[in-house]
């Protein structure tokens, strides 16, 4: 019989960024803000070897996994409100920035995690402003694409 946390929601999680080298959360209130989270995928890099002689069928073979980029998506903030856009920021105008680790948490309806995913390495990769129009009311949103090198479900 499942319990009160199945299935989850995918609305209420939020994101820990872990700027120092002890793993303490060096971010601002604002940092936690995010609308979507995507990219916490593995995908199997494959070979293909032809046998010889056998023409109906090729094998393919596993050789090791790839995480696809992390891609975080929020309301804009300026720098001064936002440690994770100053660190942006130095990465693309000064090129100079350090990998971090992150933790992204689905949260059940107490605020606690049902599962943690720990983010290793990641360093931006892309940053993207959404597109000022006039004719629509939107929110602007900036995409934060981040490279990682793997993670642990937890």
């Amino acid at each position: 019989m499942a319990n009160g946390n199945y299935p989850p929601v995918g609305f209420h999680f939020k994101v820990e960024f872990l700027f120092d080298k002890k793993g303490t959360a060096q971010q601002t209130d604002n940092d936690i803000l995010f609308q979507s989270v995507s990219g916490l995928n593995f995908q199997m890099q494959t070979d293909t070897l032809r046998e010889g002689g056998e023409n109906r069928f090729e094998h393919v073979l596993p050789l090791r996994n790839k995480c696809t980029d992390l891609v975080l998506r929020r309301g804009i903030f300026k720098p001064s409100d936002s440690t994770v856009t100053k660190w942006c920021q130095e990465a693309f105008q000064n090129f100079s920035f350090s990998p971090i680790d992150l933790n992204v948490s689905l949260l059940n309806e107490k605020h606690q995690p049902l599962m943690t995913w720990k983010v290793h390495r990641a360093w931006p990769k892309n940053w993207k402003v959404a597109d000022f129009n006039a004719d629509k009311g939107e929110v602007v949103i900036e995409t934060f694409e981040l490279n990682y090198n793997y993670f642990i479900l937890e």
